[in-house]
C-alpha cells in the first residue's frame, strides 16, 4: 500500500512586543479606545488617506496590539472581514475594536 505524501504550507502570525504586560493600556470606555487609536495614527495623513485599523484586546481589555487592515484613497478603503477575523483568531484575542477615518468629511 502506497502512502501519499503531501506538503502543507505553514501559516504563522508573528507578534513582537516592546510593552511589558503590566504597562499595556486598558480600554475602559470608548474615549480610551479613541485616544489609543489616535495615538497610533499618522496625523500627517489622517485627512488625506482613509485607513481602517484593528485593535486586539486581551481578557482584561488591555491592548494586545493594533494593526492597519487597509488603506485607500480620500473617499474609501476596502476592508475584508476575513482579514479581521484571521488576526483576532490567530492572536487569541478576547475582544476587538475597529476604527476608520473619513478624510472626505462624509460620514
Amino acid at each position: 500500500m502506497k502512502t501519499q505524501q503531501t506538503t502543507i504550507s505553514e501559516v504563522r502570525l508573528v507578534y513582537r512586543t516592546k510593552v511589558k504586560a503590566s504597562e499595556r493600556l486598558q480600554v475602559k470606555c470608548s474615549k480610551d479606545a479613541f485616544d489609543i487609536f489616535m495615538g497610533n495614527w499618522d496625523l500627517d495623513s489622517i485627512e488625506h488617506i482613509e485607513e481602517f485599523k484593528l485593535m486586539l484586546l486581551i481578557r482584561s481589555n488591555k491592548v494586545w496590539g493594533i494593526s492597519s487592515i487597509s488603506k485607500g484613497g480620500i473617499s474609501g478603503t476596502v476592508t475584508d472581514v476575513r482579514i479581521i477575523l484571521r488576526y483576532a483568531i490567530k492572536a487569541n484575542a478576547s475582544g476587538i475594536k475597529i476604527c476608520h477615518n473619513h478624510p472626505s468629511g462624509n460620514v
